[in-house]
């Protein structure tokens, strides 16, 4: 299967934790999405693209077999579904839909470690990860395949254990279990497809994918502006955050102080303001970063 000529398509989740989060991604980096005459298939309207709204779990197989040349996906739907035959590359982290795969057990059953699950039943949504897992520490376990409700597994003697995404923990807390074992960490990917677009549509798909990394990268990052004396340059630069080598310029008819400019990649507390005011900074301002690339 190929795109529909002439437009790239982008896969993203139709309903659930990834939905908005996509949506917001795409538009941010200048899409503008409409309603399309179904809710399958939206339209942008400032570039020759289709948003492709499906279930999480068939983004992988649409973006590897050329149907869609970029997908927005969690992780552990990725690897999941993952058979052997050809797949979507990894094009970037996107710091969002971030959860944990863990082995969840009643506080009954006494913990030892992995080896604990020797010969008992795990009841998991995500049984080929589940089973790397347990390949990877020579566990012998037999997978217990739900698609939904997992952490009812115990309660209902269906399985000794479970393995199920972890955002807070409050539904295992619910369900009188206890996170025991980190067996996959995920958050939302953004994926290309291996089969490559029409030659004429090469160049948007390169400037899509840049555009995306760019709003990824302003992601918590801010933009610090302050006077500082000249003496203490060094130890001011030293605690801005995640910042590069700041820009720095003179002020009129200051010789002892200069204006200094930096992007920090990391979140600006107000501790780190005082730390700055400490220092001697002062005009100090934080700005939050829409663009960046």
């Amino acid at each position: 299967m190929s795109t529909v000529e002439g437009r790239l398509r982008i896969a993203v989740q139709k309903s659930g934790r990834l939905a908005d989060r996509s949506l917001d991604l795409v538009r941010d980096a200048g899409l503008r999405v409409v309603k399309g005459a179904n809710d399958l298939l939206y339209k942008v309207e400032n570039y020759p693209i289709d948003l492709l709204r499906v279930r999480d779990d068939d983004i992988p197989t649409f973006v590897a077999d050329g149907v869609c040349d970029l997908g927005i996906v969690g992780e552990n739907v990725l690897e999941e579904g993952k058979n052997g035959g050809a797949n979507a590359s990894v094009v970037m982290p996107l710091g969002f839909g971030k959860c944990t795969l863990k082995l969840a057990a009643p506080p009954t059953l006494p913990w030892d470690g992995p080896a604990t699950l020797e010969g008992r039943r795990i009841a998991t949504s995500y049984p080929k990860i589940l089973r790397r897992f347990l390949d990877a520490q020579g566990i012998q376990a037999d997978i217990v395949t739900m698609r939904g409700a997992v952490e009812v597994a115990p309660r209902l003697k269906l399985a000794s254990a479970i393995c199920d995404l972890v955002s807070t923990g409050a539904t295992l807390e619910a369900n009188g279990l206890v996170a025991r074992e980190t067996v996959f960490e995920s958050q939302a990917v953004l994926i290309q497809s291996p089969v490559a677009p029409e030659p004429g549509l090469a160049h948007l798909l390169d400037s899509i994918i840049e555009r995306m990394a760019g709003v990824v990268s302003s992601q918590g990052a801010k933009y610090v502006m302050l006077n500082a004396p000249r003496s203490a340059l060094d130890q001011i630069t030293a605690i801005l955050p995640g910042a590069g080598a700041p820009t720095v310029m003179p002020l009129m008819g200051r010789d002892d102080a200069v204006a200094v400019h930096a992007v920090c990649q990391e979140a600006v507390f107000w501790e780190t303001l005082e730390k700055l005011k400490a220092a001697g900074a002062s005009a100090i301002l934080v700005l939050p970063i829409e663009k960046m690339m």
